[in-house]
């Protein structure tokens, strides 16, 4: 992963357009999903470029989210950004608790078993509701659970290796 890629993190994305202002609907990776507004300001992939954007309003509607970029005032320009992903700085993020982590810093990582064979690395991780999913790409995919002490048994940021109890043939 490159540096400048290490040194944002992605938060969501811009999925529509809601009215005729410019607003945009957003879906949202934090937990809880309104989060992604206390992160300001937001770094927006815009025709393949980031770039710093203000959010100058936002709110709820219906089950999701809708936000007003500053400059972007009419629906043909909110339209352009459907699709863009949002991101923040690192250094714009808490500092995680112990034995906490974000995804952005778990994808990437080599997925080894307890028994040192190597599954992969982590292109992904799924939301299920009862935990958090390990996509692991390797000779083939493989779905980890994230589960601390049962699955996951070490995370080793700074080796890059995430220790699994997992059989190989599963």
């Amino acid at each position: 992963m490159a540096a400048q890629q290490q040194d944002r993190v992605t938060l969501g994305k811009v999925v529509g357009l809601h009215g005729v202002s410019g607003w945009v609907k957003v879906f949202s990776y934090t937990d809880p999903k309104e989060n992604i507004f206390t992160y300001r300001p937001w770094r927006v992939k815009f025709k393949g470029e980031w770039q710093e954007m203000a959010v100058t309003a936002h709110r709820n509607q219906g089950k999701g989210l809708v936000a007003k970029i500053e400059s972007v005032n009419d629906r043909e320009s909110a339209r352009e950004l459907i699709g863009s992903e949002i991101a923040v700085l690192r250094s714009q993020m808490p500092r995680s608790g112990g034995g906490e982590y974000y995804w952005a810093d778990l994808v990437g990582l080599t997925v080894v078993t307890t028994e040192g064979v190597v599954l992969g690395r982590v292109d992904h991780l799924i939301a299920t509701g009862a935990n958090d999913v390990l996509v692991v790409e390797g000779d083939r995919q493989r779905l980890v659970p994230f589960v601390t002490d049962m699955y996951v048994i070490k995370v080793d940021l700074d080796a890059a290796v995430i220790e699994v109890d997992w059989d190989p043939e599963f």
